[in-house]
């Protein structure tokens, strides 16, 4: 199968590519690589290092499916160029859904965010709650989605919505939940915990990246899936990291009292199962951390990295 995959060169798509690759796929990406290209050459494997607002820049010939993960990743690095924000992750998206119609992609499974529901009170997240999301990040992937949508006639289309994402990746990340309190702990012996109560859903890596290889193995499970297996609080994730690094918890008030929790019953009714664990994440962090596999650097965080490279990406 012929599969073309934004935003390749990510954080998810390091872990990704190489799976699809073991199963035979030839696979195409298109990367600003703004944070590098750490995929191993294959012969099965074309990198092409441009902007997805470069609409000729990459084709959609030949394609069979579409794993779009490409956009502005998290709120602050949305906030830097909000204009860029929604040209990158929404008006990007439009132009390629068309250049798939065209092509007569088979399939289109995009990555969305848990994040695009907005504050919730209810106990559980469905994917029937009404979206409402507060933030230039959450807006354009909640509108991106609508975009997708529309196309659900022309191909098959599947929508994720992953939870808070933790685990190792060559391009990894150390500015979200639980990878940002291990490598704390590595580096401090002190996590500061802001609030703790806030309740966020969770997914390994290997998790997230084994249900895009999943969904292309079935494209006919089409719609809208949440996909997030731990919901747990900040302060537990602290706990558990406590556990393993003796590190100590340092609690301070927080100004995000946001707690919600995904459900995802309508994903493992489709026979997709988790196969990680948070605990699991926190460990082979750790241990990489040890080893000195993983460096803690302005690398790993999406608004350091950014900024510093700014008048290179015209932000």
């Amino acid at each position: 199968m012929n599969i073309l995959v934004t935003g390749g060169c990510g954080y998810k798509g390091h872990v990704l590519i190489p799976k699809l690759l073991d199963k035979g796929h030839n696979v195409t990406v298109i990367d600003t690589m703004w944070f590098g290209n750490f995929l191993v050459p294959n012969k099965n494997l074309k990198t092409i290092k441009a902007d997805l607002r470069d609409s000729k820049a990459y084709s959609t010939e030949n394609v069979d499916t579409v794993i779009h993960l490409a956009s502005v990743a998290n709120d602050p690095c949305a906030d830097l160029d909000p204009i860029l924000t929604w040209e990158v992750s929404t008006l990007a998206t439009l132009e390629l859904l068309i250049k798939c119609k065209r092509a007569k992609v088979k399939q289109f499974i995009y990555a969305s965010s848990g994040s695009v529901y907005g504050v919730k009170t209810e106990p559980n997240v469905t994917e029937d709650l009404d979206l409402v999301p507060i933030s230039a990040y959450n807006k354009t992937k909640m509108v991106a989605e609508r975009l997708v949508l529309s196309y659900a006639d022309t191909f098959n289309v599947q929508i994720v919505r992953p939870a808070t994402v933790c685990g190792l990746s060559p391009r990894m990340r150390l500015d979200v939940a639980v990878n940002l309190l291990t490598a704390q702990a590595f580096k401090n012996n002190v996590m500061t915990v802001l609030g703790g109560s806030q309740v966020r859903p969770n997914i390994h890596i290997e998790d997230i990246t084994d249900l895009y290889l999943f969904f292309v193995e079935n494209p006919d499970l089409t719609g809208v899936f949440n996909a997030g297996f731990e919901n747990i609080s900040i302060l537990n994730i602290a706990e558990q990291i406590s556990k393993i690094s003796s590190a100590k918890i340092e609690i301070k008030e927080s100004n995000d009292p946001r707690s919600y929790r995904l459900d995802s019953s309508r994903l493992l009714k489709t026979g997709f199962s988790p196969k990680y664990k948070v605990s699991d994440a926190i460990n082979q962090i750790m241990d990489a951390l040890k080893d000195g596999f993983l460096k803690d650097t302005d690398h790993c965080y999406n608004l350091k990295w950014m900024n510093s490279i700014r008048e290179k990406i015209n932000i």
